[in-house]
């Protein structure tokens, strides 16, 4: 039977949590908390769990940060971070810290007690949805069908460096009906709709 900790500082979603999995054969639950903090306080070598079911936006420490810390008192620890979020940065950023796997919510408790169990087997559990998410942050990004121009690529570098259109302009010595034109195709090839997207997509090396 494997031991679990849940901490959760959603009270309904942590006590039916609590509930289901220590109604389990193959689980028991002896630490429900709401912070990392009051983990390590009620946390002893009587306690100690096998396998942690966390929230990721908890109060006090969370993400990658209570994850370190989990880490460096429990290494052979093996930490499910459950969230609401499935941002591939988020989700990297907890992989690296050393989650063995990454749940949603919404998830069914049937599945979330599917992945433990395929945890305490010796895999990693990664909901479908989830396991796409890190795919695609490790995908190759596409090049462009319709590259960009020189001068469209100087005008991106200039709304990354801050530079409004009249000092785009200057720069170049062209009009500002001019930059916005190009504007208009830069959007159109990255196929975005503002200024924030185009700067994301040069600051995420896509361009």
């Amino acid at each position: 039977m494997k031991n679990i900790a849940i901490i959760e500082d959603d009270i309904e979603l942590r006590e039916l949590l609590d509930k289901y999995l220590s109604h389990q054969n193959e689980f028991s639950c002896k630490i429900s908390v709401d912070s990392i903090e009051d983990f390590f306080e009620v946390l002893s070598e009587e306690n100690k769990p096998d396998i942690i079911l966390s929230d990721i936006g908890l109060p006090g420490k969370q993400g990658d940060e209570s994850l370190r810390a989990i880490k460096e008192k429990l290494p052979e620890a093996e930490i499910v971070m459950l969230t609401v979020h499935d941002d591939p940065e988020k989700i990297f950023k907890c992989l690296q810290g050393g989650a063995s796997g990454y749940l949603l919510k919404n998830s069914p408790l049937e599945e979330i007690k599917k992945y433990l169990s395929i945890l305490a087997d010796g895999g990693s559990p990664m909901s479908p949805r989830i396991a796409r998410k890190v795919i695609e942050y490790f995908r190759p990004k596409q090049k462009l069908e319709k590259p960009l121009t020189e001068r469209e690529y100087d005008i991106v570098v200039g709304l990354v460096e801050g530079l409004s259109y009249k000092m785009i302009a200057d720069k170049y010595n062209i009009s500002i009906d001019t930059v916005r034109q190009h504007i208009r195709n830069v959007y159109r090839k990255l196929n975005v709709n503002s200024k924030a997207e185009v700067i994301t997509k040069k600051l995420r090396g896509e361009i």
